[in-house]
């Protein structure tokens, strides 16, 4: 016997307006209706009063690296994959992502834990973990200066890949100088000065010809695996066009608002760290998120390192509508990943359901995904009871 759950008085965001004290009922993994609440609830069902919460979609995290912290929290201090995936697959269901693709650097950076070996561990880990509550996904970024495309291509087969990018950190290339180059290996990442120079030394000395063929390979293995490829990092059209000629559909954190508007003008969908635009601006001081939403070239935001931000982003006001704003970190990344069935409150969806409390600062209460609830918070509230009514 199919069992039913009802979210009631809440204010249900569509991807087309919301719904005030509106009720969503699932049957199973689905939804199966939405209304305003004025039917009396199903048969047997377990009635859950949103007392005029929102009521979102799960959100659809297309990068956040937060795992590689939890897997490595100090240089040298490697951890169980296993448990690095379970740590942060609970902190994202927490903040409200359902579905997250854990964006994975396949790079030698060996002075803070990232090397082809750890990446390929937590790919594995990602794919086969269990012991978890969200739908846990892989996004390989294939940086062009190490051996990314020859690591990655050994995982096909053992593994699925979601999601793949092509990322290339070297000093005048993209969104670092020769000073924010140091500054950000040497300050944030915590490397010797010694292991910056020698880095950035290698990876300036890669020409254009190199450079292309390694893009050109890394969008093959996209290819085999029908995974999305995404840029990332574009500074100019010149990169735009460069990726969307090698197949790119997605363009990450463009660095000017002219390399987003040429993405957008060749259908690439632009993708954008949540933090950018909670924070007011680009830690880097590149291309500002509420500029891009201005210009209508932002499609998506993901959490890039602080999950609660993906969270923040769509109470934050931009001048659109909350099923605008909700729909940039749910519906749309949904559609660019190619999971048509989730990231919307519609009649036939997953049941991926957040209920949030947006003030003073958005917390998730109850969290449900393929119609299981996987995170409830509000435990002071009087427990649930089925409902006997007969429905109509």
């Amino acid at each position: 016997m199919t069992e039913f759950v009802e979210v009631r008085n809440g204010r249900i965001v569509t991807p087309s307006g919301v719904i005030e004290n509106g009720r969503v009922v699932v049957a199973g993994e689905r939804i199966v209706r939405i209304d305003r609440g004025e039917r009396t609830p199903e048969r047997d069902a377990t009635v859950i009063d949103a007392g005029g919460r929102v009521v979102m979609p799960g959100l659809i995290d297309l990068h956040g690296d937060d795992i590689e912290e939890q897997f490595a929290p100090r240089s040298g201090a490697e951890m169980d994959p296993m448990t690095a995936l379970a740590t942060t697959d609970r902190m994202n269901v927490l903040h409200g992502v359902t579905t997250k693709f854990h964006a994975l650097a396949f790079e030698e950076s060996p002075d803070d834990g990232r090397n082809l070996e750890n990446a390929a561990r937590l790919a594995r880990a990602v794919d086969r973990g269990t012991d978890t509550l969200g739908d846990n996904r892989v996004h390989a970024r294939c940086e062009l200066a190490d051996a990314s495309a020859a690591a990655v291509e050994e995982l096909i087969g053992e593994i699925d890949l979601d999601l793949v990018s092509v990322m290339h950190h070297a000093p005048g290339d993209g969104q670092y100088d020769a000073e924010s180059f140091e500054r950000h290996y040497v300050e944030d990442r915590n490397w010797p000065a010694e292991a910056v120079r020698s880095a950035a030394e290698e990876r300036s000395e890669m020409d254009d010809t190199s450079r292309s063929r390694r893009i050109a390979r890394v969008s093959e293995l996209a290819r085999r695996v029908d995974a999305p490829l995404a840029s990332h990092d574009d500074e100019c059209r010149a990169d735009v066009e460069t990726m969307a000629e090698h197949g790119a559909a997605i363009s990450e954190y463009p660095l000017t608002l002219d390399a987003a508007q040429r993405a957008a003008d060749l259908g690439l969908a632009t993708v954008m760290g949540a933090p950018n635009l909670v924070r007011g601006g680009s830690l880097w001081d590149n291309l500002s998120a509420r500029d891009a939403i201005e210009a209508g070239v932002l499609d998506a935001l993901c959490s890039d390192y602080h999950p609660a931000s993906l969270l923040a982003a769509p109470f934050v006001d931009t001048g659109e509508s909350l099923s605008t704003r909700v729909n940039r970190v749910t519906r749309n990344p949904a559609d660019i990943a190619g999971l048509h069935d989730r990231g919307r409150i519609e009649i036939g969806a997953r049941a991926d359901l957040v209920v949030v409390d947006p003030t003073p600062t958005p917390t998730v209460e109850r969290a449900f995904v393929a119609g299981s609830e996987v995170i409830r918070t509000d435990q002071g509230a009087a427990p649930e009871v089925p409902s006997r009514t007969t429905g109509h």
